[in-house]
């Protein structure tokens, strides 16, 4: 195990936890994790939503990002995923203009998948990176890949194995200091990268952070400022006040925004607690504040130059199941089709089986690498279209479901795997969000009991034995019948996981 004062590792090593690296990882956590701690406190004494009138001058003037690389000017169709070999390998060959590699949402922080996973990507940048199946199946990169984007974890997430000066390190510092290290110059040779995907924004000054991060990074490894590009997820709803902001922050660096609709309404839910919302499955983006904020970041972008990326279909294909698999491809291409006619310049897809399917769309309506002369002038969306609720109903359907679901991906999430295939969608730390966050509500309005709870978790969860299901079950209850609603279930789940490896 490698030494350097300041810094202690737990768990295994790694050739990429060397001296340098550490120094490095350091220099990162000294630099900026206080800040970080105090803007994660500023998050608690924010109240209400509003655009800000300090921040007006910004939104006002007339400014525009700066130009991206030509590589990253047609992102038609993206696929994201977790970081472990076999994912990398499928996702760069599928066929998509850009992988994410998702060391947050999808990846349960284990140790091993935390480090596994720098490792799988140190080799991908390399094009050596290969895999064998315990069946004996060969895999290996093709020579065409799709581009590489790294989503380190967010603000509000700490990496127990790795202690500065007695303490948790940020984990997105951990992510992003370990692969721009080794890889930022490797990158820049092959002139593709480097990209991030930075989630779990809730203001301007957060992405001011990761500027400073960025540019403080620059100069330490000798690499010209500006390199490294980052696409922001606008999945909070503070944030979604912010646009303009966030963007101008991150001007020299900034590569877009991306509606990341599944932890957008969960940040709906969790900062209107009061705010009963229809069935997750009756949440589309064709409606009230889902479709006014689709529709705000399109029209932001593209005024500042900047790519606007449309949201995730998390269907899979239903291979035993034809008809229901063409009704699961139908919802898919009417989406892509909205999210393309209106002027995004790309997408999200969870499966490489649906990469044909979305590009089909965006190929038909997107003639050129991308949408950014669409200005979208004609759209005006004030603050009351970002708070507007959806019609709809809340069922009990609905709510069997979101146990279904919730459990389920607990359990996996508990064993270390956090990407999980559920009910023929592709369920991360996200989707399982809203459906506690559903559960929590309507027990706190008591439009269920905690004794109704119980019985549709007993009925639904029957013949789910084994694993981690019953802490999960526990976690889940807790979760859903406490008194305060908990900021991120990955936080306590995170916990149960450090405990598991001990």
């Amino acid at each position: 195990m490698t030494v350097v004062k300041g810094i202690e590792i737990s768990g295994r090593n790694s050739e990429l936890l060397g001296a340098p690296t550490l120094d490095f990882l350091l220099s990162l956590e000294r630099r900026f994790g206080e800040r970080r701690r105090e803007l994660l406190g500023a998050r608690k004494a924010k109240k209400g939503f509003d655009f800000l009138p300090e921040t007006a001058s910004v939104r006002s003037g007339d400014w525009k990002i700066a130009p991206v690389p030509a590589v990253l000017l047609d992102r038609r169709v993206e696929i994201t995923g977790p970081t472990d070999a076999k994912m990398v390998i499928n996702a760069l060959n599928s066929g998509a203009n850009v992988f994410m590699a998702d060391c947050e949402d999808s990846l349960a922080p284990s140790w091993e998948n935390v480090i596994g996973g720098q490792e799988a990507l140190f080799k991908a940048v390399r094009k050596t990176l290969t895999f064998e199946s315990p069946e004996g199946k060969q895999y290996k990169l093709n020579e065409k890949t799709a581009l590489l984007f790294v989503r380190p974890r967010g603000w509000h997430l700490e990496e127990a194995h790795v202690k500065v000066d007695g303490r948790p390190m940020s984990g997105g510092l951990f992510d992003f200091g370990v692969f721009f290290f080794h890889n930022a110059k490797e990158q820049l040779a092959r002139g593709v990268g480097p990209f991030f995907y930075l989630p779990k924004l809730e203001s301007h000054l957060e992405a001011r952070l990761w500027n400073d991060v960025f540019a403080f990074a620059e100069e330490a490894l000798g690499v010209p400022r500006g390199s490294i590009k980052a696409t922001v997820l606008i999945e909070t709803l503070p944030a979604a006040f912010e646009m303009d902001e966030i963007l101008y922050e991150l001007r020299e660096h900034s590569a877009g925004l991306n509606c990341g609709r599944w932890d957008y309404i969960f940040s709906f839910i969790k900062k209107q607690p009061d705010v009963l919302l229809p069935d997750r499955s009756q949440l589309t983006m064709d409606k009230g504040f889902l479709r006014a904020y689709a529709q705000k970041l399109i029209q932001t972008c593209h005024r500042r130059g900047a790519h606007a990326m449309g949201g995730m279909a998390a269907q899979i294909p239903i291979k035993d199941d034809p008809d229901a698999n063409e009704i699961a491809l139908g919802r898919v291409r009417a989406d892509k089709e909205r999210e393309a006619k209106d002027g995004h310049d790309g997408t999200w897809v969870a499966h490489p089986g649906l990469v044909p399917v979305a590009k089909a769309i965006f190929d038909a309506h997107m003639k050129g690498q991308n949408q950014l002369s669409v200005l979208r002038q004609d759209v005006n969306v004030t603050r009351e279209d970002l708070l507007r609720v959806p019609e709809g109903t809340r069922t009990e359907d609905g709510l069997r479901h979101n146990v279904r679901v919730g459990v389920r991906y607990l359990e996996a999430w508990l064993r270390g795997q956090g990407c999980v295939p559920l009910f023929n969608l592709m369920e991360d730390a996200a989707t399982a969000e809203i459906s506690r966050a559903q559960v929590w509500q309507q027990v706190r309005h008591q439009v269920i009991t905690a004794e109704k709870l119980d019985q549709v978790m007993n009925e639904e969860l029957a013949s789910a034995t084994g694993g981690k299901f019953i802490e999960a079950k526990a976690l889940f209850r807790s979760l859903s019948t406490a008194d305060r609603f908990e900021e991120f279930l990955t936080l306590p789940a995170y916990q149960r996981l450090l405990a598991s490896e001990a």
